[in-house]
C-alpha cells in the first residue's frame, strides 16, 4: 500500500511540475480547433474549439452534423498541443433527429503535428425520438472520435 501511494504522489507531482523554458514552444498559444468524425458531441463529422483558462486547464464546446458538445480539458504538459484527459458532455441529434445525449471522461491523444483521437466511457443521460423504441440503452457507451488539429 505505502508503494502505490509513492507512485501515486509521485505521479500527482510530476503532473504540477512547471516546464523547464523552451522546453513547449507552444506555449503561447491558446486555442485549438479539431474537426473530424465524431468530434462536436459525437456528430458524424464536427469541429471543436478549445480554450486554455491556465497551462494545463482548457475548456471546449463543438457542433457538427445534428450534434452538439462541451468538455473540460487537463493536459498532461503546460500546452494546449498536448494529450489531454476530459469530462465530456454529448448531445447526439436535434429535435426529431434527437437520438441520446451522455456524459463521460476521456484520454484524448494529440501528436505532434495535426493528428488527433479520442477514447473514453460515458454514461447515457437521455433516450431521444431518433432511437428505435425497442433499443436497449447500455449503461455505460464507448465515445471516440479521429480528427486533425491546428493551434493558434
Amino acid at each position: 500500500m505505502e508503494k502505490a501511494s509513492f507512485l501515486a504522489l509521485l505521479f500527482g507531482l510530476s503532473l504540477a511540475a512547471s516546464a523547464q523554458p523552451g522546453q513547449y514552444p507552444d506555449a503561447d498559444k491558446r486555442f485549438c480547433l479539431t474537426v473530424g468524425i465524431l468530434q462536436g458531441g459525437g456528430s458524424l463529422i464536427g469541429a471543436d474549439l478549445e480554450f486554455l483558462l491556465t497551462n494545463k486547464l482548457g475548456v471546449q464546446a463543438g457542433a457538427g452534423i445534428i450534434g452538439y458538445g462541451a468538455g473540460i480539458n487537463f493536459h498532461l504538459q503546460p500546452t494546449i498541443k498536448s494529450s489531454f484527459i476530459s469530462l465530456q458532455y454529448w448531445n447526439q441529434g436535434i429535435g426529431e433527429s434527437f437520438a441520446q445525449n451522455l456524459i463521460g471522461a476521456t484520454y484524448a491523444y494529440r501528436s505532434k503535428k495535426w493528428f488527433t483521437c479520442q477514447i473514453g466511457l460515458g454514461a447515457p443521460l437521455q433516450k431521444g425520438p431518433a432511437l428505435p423504441e425497442n433499443f436497449k440503452q447500455p449503461p455505460v457507451m464507448l465515445m471516440f472520435s479521429l480528427g486533425a488539429f491546428t493551434i493558434f
